[in-house]
């Protein structure tokens, strides 16, 4: 080896690798071996392993820009990301050469990557798909940046105290990132508030311009986002929001020291937190902020990339597409249509065609709530020309109503952009319809429903927009990363070509009666549940048995999903063996992780009930050895990672007809997990390729639903009908978890017994049912339950989100990949 090869920051070597850690050790983190500690090594070995991404990033964006091809600039509130270091050590193929490194001095790099912190830029499955999203499409070679915020103390990090969800702040930020470039020269202003003007331009035309009361500014970061296999590595870019003047020395000089920063403070909060509170109009107006400020930094960076390679507004639509990840990036349609018209001086139908021809928009909810809406009063403050246009645009959509359907005032209404009553609001979904040239739906069930009932009117009215893609996750990460013993054991089988091409765990079909391969099946989910074991003892300090049924529902926590007919669903089996202590009972673990929105407080009820249900039943001795429940705190993709290798059932207990997708269903399912679920978003898919007979399918269908709802439904009658039902709910009334206080979970019993808008009383005997029977399968015949296992990992090829990222690319988008070569 040259001196020269021996020194390469990027050499293939254990030398080489080891050369450049020194280096970066002494030049980027200013440490020396003597003197540094274990989160200089981490630092320095993120560093080292950022200078691979960083050789590839560099021949991406040469390829890019010799291409000129057409980008996909994904806007997303949410990117739950997971920890960084696991995945670019797979990414780059340095695994055992940084391995190998750490042993030579003495070290052990697990220990090391114990100190990633996962960055706190996500909370739920919106994020975890986005971040799904941009691996797909840098493995798949397509020319992507994704566009967010970069929180400073991400959604919160949850604990709990006597049960009770306690949120502090994320300091996933507090040592630093290392895996990200800041670019403060690339800074762009944004405004908010004050006032519009009319004027006339040189051409004596009408315009319009804005003139903000205030500005703040952002500052861009990117994380590289490589893919697997590939040369091409993407981006992620993240605002941060900085003050335009941080700090005002008149005032710091008479003693006024809180005012001297008052600006910096409050511009900085825009990107302190993910979601706040809105229940306050100061957290309503934040969140807009918040929306508002990280696309109009976006807009302003996709046209910057734009006009690198290009001058003419005609060509912009066949350079750029731009994917609305739900409502919270849609103020980018009538951003573009200001800086179009009053910016760039385009009339009104030509900024509006490419306006249309631009947008795409992917639906993730069928819940009214979450399809936003904002007061108007809230837009005339905050954004009064942004509102103008929206009122433009609004009037235009309302002709071509009035036009398409002549006296249909109703439809006229609902369509409407502004709702009327009871109070003025903006609907950004509709906003959103009018201004796409797509909308999607994330399942096969919700995009049915969303052109059937959620946004029927705009379906009518524009049925070649409306389209369905299955949402789908990376085999990398929630399979290779996550469970690498089972990798290994499908790699023995069929070759690693799986990994970019999911389809092919059909092929493991082949071994389902292969007595060997189940045997070794078996060994590994029972691993995995014996690693999980000691997560949970170490995190909550409770010891449960691997040799139990892990019976599993992490997911955000929403009255929809319905954690609460899980928890009556483990108190009518406490009661069973309170009435009958020598009764057979197999032994079952309950495994839960979830965090409420800091705002909903039935949300966060739940989680007590749950927590003290646990605390009950855990401490009572005729029921020891045969069940536990655990709430694992502070759920995340970390967590996930253990999580999902581990589950013998996968809940997916959403009221039928709620649930958008999913996505926890795929990753438990892959990993060989066996689902108790509702007919709801994609359980449907995954229920259909995995077979009805390897599918624990419970409760009411939709249509279902629709009509008990029709016919006035009365929860009270499932209550007495059902002695089991009233026993374990008037146990809760009577304070037996609660320490006999009958008033803490009243709300619960009220909303139960008066309104049960999610029907877990209807649902409750089915699901009991079904769920005793998938516990009696797993213990009666282990070799049927290993099968059935088997099956699920192998027909769920489909679920892949490099599969869901060809369809958005060819029928969408109609992007095409650009090679990066390796010695570009």
């Amino acid at each position: 080896m040259t001196d020269e090869q021996h020194f390469l920051r990027t050499g293939r070597t254990v030398d080489a690798f080891e050369q450049a850690f020194r280096d970066n050790l002494a030049y980027a983190r200013g440490a020396t071996p003597q003197s540094a500690s274990a989160l200089d090594v981490h630092h320095t070995l993120a560093l080292t392993v950022r200078d691979y991404l960083m050789e590839r990033r560099r021949k991406t964006t040469a390829a890019h820009y010799a291409a000129n091809p057409k980008f996909v600039y994904y806007l997303s509130a949410e990117y739950l990301m997971g920890r960084q270091l696991t995945q670019n050590l797979l990414y780059t193929d340095t695994w055992e050469l940084a391995e190998e490194a750490a042993e030579r001095n003495g070290l052990r790099l697990r220990d090391f990557i114990r100190l990633d912190h996962e960055p706190g830029l996500g909370n739920g499955g919106l994020g975890r798909l986005a971040a799904c999203f941009l691996d797909s499409l840098a493995t798949l070679d397509i020319p992507a940046v994704g566009y967010g915020i970069r929180y400073e103390y991400g959604i919160f990090e949850q604990s709990f105290h006597d049960g009770w969800q306690v949120e502090g702040p994320d300091t996933w930020l507090y040592y630093g990132n290392p895996w990200e470039y800041s670019q403060p020269d690339d800074m762009v202003q944004i405004g908010f508030g004050g006032r519009t003007e009319g004027y006339q331009d040189e051409a004596g035309r009408q315009r319009a311009r804005w003139l903000p009361a205030e500005t703040v500014m952002a500052e861009p970061h990117y994380m590289m986002v490589p893919g697997y296999g590939t040369e091409t590595v993407n981006i992620l870019r993240l605002w941060r929001a900085r003050a335009t003047r941080e700090f005002d020395l008149q005032l710091f000089d008479k003693g006024d020291y809180e005012q001297a920063v008052e600006q910096k403070v409050s511009s900085e909060n825009i990107t302190k937190v993910l979601y706040p509170n809105d229940t306050t109009p100061q957290g309503k107006e934040l969140r807009l902020r918040q929306q508002y400020f990280f696309v109009a930094a976006s807009l302003h960076d996709i046209i910057r990339r734009f006009r690198l390679r290009n001058e003419s507004w005609d060509h912009f639509p066949d350079k750029v597409v731009i994917q609305l990840n739900d409502t919270h990036p849609v103020i980018g349609i009538a951003e573009l249509m200001r800086i179009l018209v009053d910016r760039e001086g385009l009339e009104w139908p030509a900024a509006w065609q490419i306006t249309q021809r631009v947008f795409a928009y992917t639906c993730h909810t069928l819940m009214p709530e979450a399809l936003e809406e904002w007061p108007v009063s809230l837009f005339e403050h905050l954004l009064p020309r942004h509102l103008e246009i929206i009122y433009t645009i609004n009037a235009q959509l309302l002709r071509e109503v009035q036009a398409r359907f002549p006296g249909d005032a109703g439809r006229v209404a609902r369509m409407s952009i502004i709702r009327e009553s009871p109070e003025r609001r903006v609907r950004m979904a509709h906003l959103a319809a009018a201004g796409s040239f797509s909308v999607n739906g994330v399942a096969a069930l919700q995009s049915r429903l969303l052109t059937q009932f959620t946004l029927r009117d705009f379906a009518e009215l524009y049925p070649e927009k409306f389209n369905n893609k299955t949402n789908g996750v990376t085999p990398r990460r929630f399979m290779r990363l996550a469970n690498p013993r089972l990798s290994q054991l499908i790699d023995s089988k069929l070759g690693s070509g799986w990994l970019t091409d999911l389809e092919r765990l059909r092929g493991l079909e082949a071994y389902v009666d292969d007595a060997e391969f189940r045997a070794a099946w078996r060994e590994i989910k029972q691993q995995n549940k014996a690693d999980l074991a000691t997560l949970i003892r170490r995190r909550t300090g409770i010891e449960v048995d691997p040799n139990s049924l892990f019976d599993v529902m992490v997911k955000r926590l929403h009255e929809y999903k319905r954690q609460l007919l899980k928890a009556l669903h483990i108190i009518t089996l406490y009661q069973r063996i309170k009435a009958d202590p020598a009764a057979p009972m197999s032994p079952r673990t309950f495994i839960f992780g979830a965090k409420a929105a800091p705002g909903y407080r039935m949300a966060k009820l739940i989680i007590k009930l749950i927590n003290n249900v646990a605390a009950v039943v855990n401490n009572d001795p005729e029921v020891a050895g045969r069940l536990k429940v655990v709430f694992i705190p502070n759920f995340n993709v970390t967590s996930g990672e253990r999580i999902y290798p581990a589950a013998d059932i996968s809940e997916q207990i959403s009221m039928a007809g709620k649930e958008a997708s999913g996505t926890g269903n795929m990753k438990f399912a892959l990993n060989g997990a066996l689902t108790v679920g509702t007919l709801d978003g994609a359980n449907v898919e995954i229920r259909d390729l995995v077979g009805a007979e390897n599918f624990f399918l419970c409760g009411l269908t939709t249509e279902q639903v629709m009509a008990l709802k029709a016919s006035g439904y009365n929860p009270l009658e499932y209550y007495s009908a059902n002695p089991e039902l009233k026993r374990a709910i008037d146990a809760i009334a009577a304070g037996v978890f609660s320490g006999g206080d009958r008033s803490l979970f009243q709300p619960i019993i009220a909303s139960l017994l008066t309104r049960d808008e999610f029907l877990v009383l209807a649902d409750y005997t089915d699901y009991v049912r079904v769920s005793e029977q998938a516990a009696a399968g797993y213990y009666t015949d282990p070799d049927a339950w290993t099968r059935m296992s088997i099956l699920n990992a192998a027909r769920c090829g489909f679920f892949s989100s490099d599969r869901a990222m060809r369809q958005y690319c060819a029928e969408i988008w109609r992007v095409e990949p650009v090679g990066v070569g390796r010695d570009a």
